[in-house]
């Protein structure tokens, strides 16, 4: 029997959590392999595995799979302790499935995203495009896309495991950074219900598993390097061993008094990696980090922060070697 197809399926009047649950449920048949692609991370991870009990009984087998190294030891802390079953999406043969999900990310967002066709997509980014999916709901007001599938999971009546309580709760409080960044009522509310079922204590040792001693080093070089101007920070730490060591140093930057804006840069596998930061008000990283690495490479984010990797040979450097003045030059070009 032919699936009906919604094209999209944003946050408007008269869709209710359980019709949401009823169009997504639709997509599937009980004898479909279902491949859920997702940029591993916390809010990802987490609604990989919403998504696992979502469809528990009502298809065949679920696989999670995720393009990225998990470096970042707060998530190999989840992944490891809440025993989350990954798959790399490299080793997977997309054929053997016959419906794939994308979750907390969109098709633009990686080349590799671009590739696959997906049946349906779920997310909290902003909106880059039309997507030709049976099921898409992106509801870019939402802090975490977590709290999209909690208010799934209750209105099919299914309360979530300890395991799966906890890494929801984790992942919105990493999205909203404790509820200082983009949020809505909806993200207290999932909040406030996943309280006394999620492990609290675990998500403290998430939290405090944070960075190790070999990338004290990072720190130094962001420091030899900062540029400030106007109110905003500028640093390119050359190659690093990880990007993730590029998100904790532009968080810690964004902690100084009287600064608008921190980008901070580095190279890895062959790629420039950007992380912006601001505080939102009348302005945003993302639509900034669209603004200047877009048309070169893949770039977008929230008010608050943002990310863009640019493949080396797209920034055109000749023999020159990329350099906090070259990321100043850059950003100064779209910034008013």
């Amino acid at each position: 029997m032919a699936k009906k197809s919604y094209k999209r399926c944003h946050n408007g009047a008269g869709k209710s959590a359980k019709e949401r649950l009823k169009r997504f449920w639709d997509v599937f048949d009980k004898e479909d392999e279902v491949l859920v692609c997702i940029n591993a991370d916390p809010d990802a991870l987490a609604c990989a595995l919403a998504i696992k009990r979502l469809l528990r009984y009502r298809v065949k087998q679920v696989i999670i799979a995720h393009p990225n190294e998990i470096h970042r030891l707060n998530n190999v802390a989840m992944v490891e302790r809440l025993k989350i079953p990954l798959e790399r999406l490299g080793n997977v043969k997309l054929q053997n499935f016959t419906k794939k999900i994308l979750v907390d990310s969109q098709p633009s967002h990686l080349p590799v995203f671009e590739k696959i066709e997906f049946n349906a997509i779920i997310d909290h980014h902003p909106v880059s495009r039309e997507y030709d999916a049976s099921f898409v709901d992106i509801r870019p007001e939402y802090g975490a896309c977590s709290t999209m599938l909690i208010e799934y999971l209750r209105a099919g009546n299914m309360k979530p495991s300890v395991a799966l309580a906890t890494a929801l709760f984790y992942a919105i409080k990493v999205d909203t950074q404790d509820f200082s960044q983009q949020s809505m009522l909806a993200d207290g509310i999932s909040f406030r219900y996943l309280f006394n079922i999620a492990n609290r204590n675990l998500v403290k040792k998430f939290e405090l598993a944070d960075m190790r001693r070999s990338e004290l080093k990072y720190f130094n070089i962001a420091l030899s390097e900062l540029t400030y101007s106007k109110g905003r920070f500028y640093t390119h730490l050359g190659k690093v061993r990880s990007p993730d060591i590029l998100v904790n140093i532009a968080n810690f930057l964004n902690h100084v008094d009287k600064i608008d804006w921190v980008l901070v840069s580095g190279i890895y596998a062959e790629k420039l990696v950007v992380i912006f930061r601001c505080d939102g008000y009348r302005k945003s990283a993302g639509k900034l980090a669209e603004r200047i690495f877009s048309e070169v490479g893949s770039a977008g984010g929230h008010k608050e922060k943002a990310r863009a990797e640019v493949p080396l040979k797209n920034l055109s450097l000749g023999d020159r070697e990329f350099s906090t003045r070259t990321l100043k030059r850059l950003a100064t070009r779209h910034m008013k």
